[in-house]
């Protein structure tokens, strides 16, 4: 299976209210949800899937209600207008890499295999893993460490590669494990799933890519269209919440003359909902997984 989707049911029923409306799935992948939320659309509905992953086109779905575009989800609205759609009715986005990409050993983003450092989605971009890992200086390593990789040995752990690679090349994730080779190894489990996901997500800009998704699926909601937004660790979570309760990613929007935050979107469940013990135990990537639904004013 290329890639088995998270909150499959829930997701989609909480997305979809009109079966004539369009909708928008920004992370095609494998067409799990695409398929489910088709489903449920009558033949006047309308569905605009994206996926910058050149892989995941080989999954695209014969259906004439059915659009799939090859582009980074960050260009959600100038691509929809080149379609000529301006408003959605909902917009669903399943976060973080695909079952595929994990299990693809060639792509780098597995901890389990020994590939070349490359962990692009979208594999005609320039910038790789093994060219942040050569060419980042010290105090940036740091930074992505730190705040993508949530480690609070991130200048150690910077200090490491920058002395490594002063004699040796950093070529694959093997070496770049081999660069912490003093981790002890009841934690390296953790440890090296923290240092992938942080170099992950600077490959990608995956925290920028979904400000600008999120800001942009509320532009072109319809009064009481839903976003649904499924994460996988707390920085993709946090931005979501926030953005969901005040439409920021940091901070408050000033008080309105009343003395009250202004709302962009109501919630549709207070809390994050997650997946059940079922769920999990027939899809391990569902441990993590987080959904907010958001019903915009």
């Amino acid at each position: 299976m290329y890639h088995n989707p998270v909150l499959l049911k829930k997701s989609v029923e909480d997305l979809v209210t009109n079966p004539s409306g369009i909708y928008v799935d920004v992370t095609f992948g494998g067409g799990g949800h695409s398929r489910e939320i088709l489903s449920k659309l009558s033949p006047k509905g309308k569905l605009f899937s994206f996926d910058q992953d050149l892989d995941a086109l080989k999954n695209t779905i014969e259906d004439d209600r059915f659009t799939l575009i090859n582009q980074n989800f960050r260009f959600l609205e100038t691509s929809l207008m080149a379609h000529g759609i301006t408003k959605v009715d909902g917009v669903l986005a399943d976060l973080g890499v695909s079952s595929h990409q994990f299990d693809a050993a060639e792509r780098g983003f597995s901890t389990r295999s020994n590939a070349p450092l490359d962990m692009r989605m979208n594999v005609m971009q320039t910038l790789d893993a093994k060219k942040i890992i050569a060419d980042y200086e010290e105090d940036q390593l740091a930074d992505i460490f730190y705040y993508y990789g949530e480690l609070r040995d991130a200048r150690k752990l910077a200090r490491a590669i920058a002395k490594y690679r002063l004699t040796k090349k950093i070529n694959t994730t093997e070496d770049l494990k081999n660069v912490f080779s003093f981790i002890p190894g009841h934690k390296q489990n953790k440890f090296f799933a923290q240092v992938f996901q942080a170099i992950r997500i600077e490959v990608n800009q995956e925290l920028e890519a979904l400000k600008e998704m999120l800001v942009q699926s509320h532009k072109i909601l319809k009064p009481k269209g839903r976003l649904v937004v499924i994460s996988y660790h707390s920085l993709e979570d946090r931005l979501v919440k926030r953005f969901l309760k005040n439409g920021m990613f940091e901070g408050e929007q000033p008080r309105d003359i009343y003395g009250n935050f202004p709302k962009t979107f109501d919630l549709l469940q207070t809390k994050a909902v997650i997946p059940d013990e079922v769920e999990i135990e027939e899809n391990s990537r569902a441990r993590s997984a987080k959904m907010r639904v958001g019903i915009k004013l």
